[in-house]
């Protein structure tokens, strides 16, 4: 059987690195990965979208509507634009922080009131406020490794994997607050 994860957030939130961190601890346990890396405008802050899909044989990175198992949201208006791609029994784990896009910014609209509610009435939303579990963990840019962490809690991989493969992953000067991160997600 596949598992889709699609991770949704903004340029410069690490959606890379959590690709990365999942991919090679799915690949460790075996499974066939395949992965996407980046659509959107990453470097100007823009949405940013990757697909992480692994299984016994995995033949494209690709998640359409409806087909995700879980997304992962680092931020709450890209949680409200993915939700069309989360299974009817997906568990979306969204980051509650707000970051304004550029139409909000130049005052051409207003960000969304009560996102959360829309969001949580018509999907299973995990909310995690992981910007101040990233900023206690030492980093506030190790959201992505908190969120990880909150998934990987109900996964089948053991708790070392995910430690291991974080340790391969993260540059060394990061490593303890991604690691404080990941701890503070998986205990949530």
């Amino acid at each position: 059987m596949t598992k889709n994860i699609m991770i949704v957030g903004v340029g410069g939130q690490g959606t890379l690195l959590a690709s990365r961190i999942l991919g090679n601890t799915v690949a460790g346990e075996g499974y066939d990965v395949k992965l996407s890396e980046v659509h959107g405008m990453s470097q100007r802050g823009g949405s940013v979208v990757t697909y992480v899909k692994y299984g016994d044989e995995v033949y494209s990175p690709i998640i359409g509507q409806g087909e995700a198992d879980i997304i992962l949201a680092f931020e709450i208006l890209e949680a409200y634009r993915a939700m069309p791609y989360l299974k009817k029994d997906g568990v979306m784990i969204a980051n509650s922080q707000k970051i304004d896009p550029m139409p909000v910014i130049t005052g051409a609209m207003k960000y969304p009131e009560d996102i959360e509610k829309k969001i949580s009435s018509k999907i299973n939303l995990v909310e995690v406020d992981a910007l101040s579990l990233a900023e206690k963990a030492g980093n506030i840019k190790s959201v992505n490794v908190v969120l990880i962490g909150v998934m990987a809690k109900n996964t089948d991989i053991p708790y070392e994997k995910w430690i291991e493969t974080i340790k391969k992953t993260v540059p060394e000067k990061f490593l303890d607050a991604n690691l404080k991160a990941f701890d503070y997600g998986y205990n949530i």
